[in-house]
């Protein structure tokens, strides 16, 4: 019997192109006709570093990376690099300082590991819900700090930065986790880019790291080895076994975004799907609810709510089940939050979306009066 085809909204791992899982599939058990598969293989063998030199210049290509960047391909999760932003980059500046936007759940995080290591200064008020992206004219920024970060995409509560912050001296740095490669970006704009790539370029164990090469070699001496990333450049990300397969992933996930326009290409088809599923939940006259301004709503991840602004259990439960008979998956916001979250990533298709804001359509005809 045929399984139901799923449809997988989910915030991350996400759902990876069809064609590169069918590839993995087929090169498992003996890739590239050598015997063994990717899993088995050696990290310092030719193969592999075949792979993960492959997977670099794809990358660099499809972001018009400089020559003056290093790319590194790390574990530990963006929130590895909570810590390892600041035990690599808050030493620039003998003060130890830092300036961080605080606009969502990831960003609160990062500020706060950062506390461990240096001054922190948050550079707007503090957010009664993080539903916006505070006005620039309201920040205070510190002219000594070593760098200003910010989360370009807040997975959790779909809060998305349109524009590129600026630092007013100090490096830029940007977790893009999870709109990394979802459109295109000025890298040079930037002293510091990281993303976990198991949102929009692979699954789950590589986090990619750009860093400009002038920033290397102030790492603060309680930073540990693998999270050096001096050392870990000078090594080719090999300094440890790096997460070979996810590299591998990662590579062949690059090259269908190429196969498929890059990123401007994924940057129109990102708002061609949010928009259809934003444009239900604005006509719905309440029905759905997005709290995120307009200006700032994600096009990654689609939070609302369902009956009401602040959501009604029974409908909300009676729709995430409607979903999953459908054969839609992954629809539940975060526990934080709670009511409904849609992710729209890169493999996420057109199709996709549009079959969702259908049930959300037929859902709202059959509900709207209770």
């Amino acid at each position: 019997m045929e399984s139901k085809k799923a449809i997988n909204f989910g915030a991350g791992p996400a759902k990876l192109p069809e064609t590169v899982l069918l590839q993995a599939q087929k090169e498992l058990t003996n890739y590239n006709g050598i015997g063994i598969s990717v899993l088995e293989m050696s990290h310092r063998s030719a193969d592999f570093t075949k792979i993960i030199n492959t997977t670099e210049n794809l990358l660099r290509e499809l972001l018009s990376i400089p020559d003056n960047y290093k790319v590194l391909f790390l574990q530990g999760g963006g929130s590895g690099q909570f810590s390892a932003v600041p035990l690599n980059l808050i030493g620039l500046k003998e003060e130890r300082r830092a300036d961080y936007i605080v606009t969502g759940t990831w960003s609160a995080k990062a500020a706060k590991e950062a506390e461990k290591y240096g001054k922190i200064n948050v550079v707007h008020p503090k957010l009664d819900s993080y539903t916006k992206v505070p006005d620039s004219s309201s920040w205070t920024l510190d002219p000594e700090a070593s760098y200003l970060y910010y989360c370009c995409n807040e997975t959790v509560h779909g809060v998305e930065f349109n524009f590129t912050p600026d630092p007013k001296g100090p490096v830029l740095v940007s977790d893009m986790s999870s709109n990394f490669l979802s459109r295109p970006v000025d890298v040079s704009k930037f002293g510091l880019i990281f993303a976990g790539a198991q949102k929009n370029v692979g699954c789950a164990g590589v986090t990619v790291v750009i860093v400009r090469e002038d920033l290397l070699g102030k790492t603060l001496k309680e930073c540990p080895i693998v999270l050096d990333y001096q050392v870990q450049a000078g090594n080719g990300s090999l300094y440890n076994t790096p997460p070979c397969f996810s590299i591998y992933i990662m590579g062949l996930v690059l090259e269908w975004i190429k196969n498929n326009g890059g990123t401007e290409a994924m940057e129109r088809l990102n708002k061609q799907k949010s928009s259809l599923i934003y444009d239900i939940i604005s006509a719905s006259n309440g029905f759905y609810s997005c709290p995120v301004e307009p200006d700032c709503r994600s096009r990654m991840n689609v939070p609302f709510r369902v009956g009401s602004s602040k959501g009604d259990d029974a409908l909300e439960k009676k729709f995430l089940e409607g979903a999953a008979k459908l054969g839609m998956l992954s629809l539940k916001g975060h526990r934080s939050v709670g009511g409904i979250r849609a992710s729209l990533y890169n493999a996420v298709t057109v199709e996709d979306a549009q079959a969702l804001a259908s049930y959300m359509a037929h859902f709202l005809k059959e509900h709207q009066s209770e």
